[in-house]
């Protein structure tokens, strides 16, 4: 599988330049598509020897990955709350899940924390389900590692589960770059979950003075949840 190179405009956030080898696939992300110019933190990832250091660069060519109609990847996650593992099979009786990707330092998640689990506590009564994952490093940010994580679903109470991505193998299998990252699948009947939207949360930015509101996503969600067509125009994270 080739992978891709992370994109953003000259003031985003800064995404990964990786490797190409197979050697180096535990060490890449599959970036999903450009980033607007306010951009968002990028995950980031451990390095170990031999794999070449990966480096960080700036650039405007669109990046490739993950397309609507891909299917949710199988994952297996603790929730350093509870220490209960969690699965993707733990939502196949739902009709709708959001999974997040998320942590706890980055200031674009910051800004919309109090709102997602408002969002979430919202569209969860009404059949949604919600997970949130970290795959951040806690060797090069320790304030994302399980035992932080566990304090910040508590002191936010969050709805739902909250998992640890340690070893970044799921964020790569579901082509997530940054934070915070949206995936909205829908499951017809037996057919596995599928990927409907994968945009943003809203226009706000930290520093836009644009009021939170979560439309588009909520948007999206209201779609899902009533059996309409989701618009296939989404703005990226």
């Amino acid at each position: 599988m080739a992978m891709a190179a992370g994109t953003v405009a000259s003031t985003g956030a800064y995404l990964l330049q990786f490797p190409r080898t197979l050697t180096a696939l535990r060490n890449s992300f599959i970036p999903t598509r450009s980033f607007s110019k306010l951009g968002f933190h990028p995950l980031r990832l451990r390095t170990t020897a031999p794999v070449r250091k990966l480096q960080v660069r700036a650039a405007r060519t669109d990046s490739k990955g993950v397309s609507l109609g891909f299917r949710a990847p199988h994952f297996e996650l603790q929730e350093p709350l509870t220490g209960k593992m969690w699965t993707l099979e733990d939502f196949e009786s739902y009709p709708a899940l959001l999974v997040m990707f998320i942590c706890n330092h980055c200031p674009f998640v910051k800004h919309l924390k109090k709102d997602i689990v408002k969002l979430s506590n919202f569209y969860m009564k009404k059949g949604l389900a919600v997970v949130a994952i970290s795959s951040n490093s806690k060797a090069t940010h320790p304030q994302d590692g399980p035992k932080f994580m566990a304090e910040e679903a508590k002191l936010f109470n969050y709805p739902f589960p909250y998992l640890y991505d340690e070893s970044q193998d799921v964020a790569r299998d579901f082509g997530a770059v940054c934070t915070p990252e949206f995936f909205l699948f829908k499951k017809d009947g037996r057919r596995p979950f599928e990927l409907v939207y994968h945009g943003q949360f809203d226009d706000s930015r930290p520093s836009n003075n644009v009021r939170v509101t979560g439309r588009d996503l909520s948007l999206a969600i209201d779609c899902v949840l009533s059996g309409q067509p989701i618009s296939l125009v989404q703005k990226p994270r």
